[in-house]
């Protein structure tokens, strides 16, 4: 028969140590394990972290950019429209004051009765060629009737040397123009239904109409965005 033998209590001392030692190596190493995995995952939260704050930083100075540069096109924009409109401005004042100049100017183109006379001539001749007509009735200022009727003798000795035919034109002293007018004719036919309005007053604003975008590129020079042209 086998014996059991007990143990002393020394052995006993000795085996619980050693037991004790093991479970505290074992311990510890699981601890050890546990850092190690611990500090992994903090690194790896702290660089996810990291990143999306600095994804997030990013964007903002991103979109802080973005809305000053936007800011500063509006402003550059809005300067740049206020500039161009004070410039628009400032030669529409221009073209103004030299057609009021014009203006205020026609009434001197009646002093010299020799140059009125043949702008007289000149004015009746467009009508007469216009309306092709063998009786013609003009309008005039009464102050104007005596150098009227030496302009009618030679617009319609010019348009039947030109011409071949005659026309017959009187002045239409029941409708003189106003005295106020700076001169120039109205030029009547159709029977009174068609007239020609050769005045000063009138020639001058359809230069203004016609002839500004001239006038204009004479003294600005031609827009340089300007894609078409009549």
């Amino acid at each position: 028969m086998s014996q059991v033998h007990s143990l002393s209590d020394d052995q006993v001392g000795q085996e619980l140590r050693k037991m004790t030692a093991f479970i505290k190596q074992e311990a510890l190493e699981k601890a050890r394990e546990i850092e190690i995995k611990a500090n992994e995952e903090f690194s790896i939260e702290k660089s996810k972290l990291v990143r999306q704050e600095t994804d997030s930083i990013d964007a903002a100075h991103a979109k802080k950019l973005k809305q000053a540069a936007m800011s500063q096109q509006i402003t550059r924009s809005t300067v740049s429209n206020k500039t161009r409109l004070k410039v628009l401005a400032a030669r529409q004042q221009l073209l103004d004051d030299i057609f009021e100049t014009a203006s205020k100017r026609l009434a001197e183109g009646t002093k010299d009765k020799a140059k009125y006379r043949a702008t007289l001539k000149n004015l009746l001749l467009e009508g007469l060629y216009a309306l092709s007509e063998p009786e013609i009735q003009v309008r005039a200022r009464k102050a104007d009737y005596d150098v009227v009727k030496d302009a009618i003798k030679d617009a319609q000795n010019e348009y039947k040397s030109n011409i071949g035919k005659e026309t017959k034109v009187t002045i239409d002293e029941d409708n003189a123009l106003p005295e106020g007018s700076f001169g120039g004719l109205v030029i009547v036919g159709g029977q009174g239904k068609i007239d020609i309005n050769n005045t000063f007053e009138e020639r001058l604003e359809l230069l203004q109409t016609s002839g500004l975008p001239a006038v204009r590129a004479a003294l600005f020079g031609t827009n340089p965005n300007r894609k078409f042209y009549d």
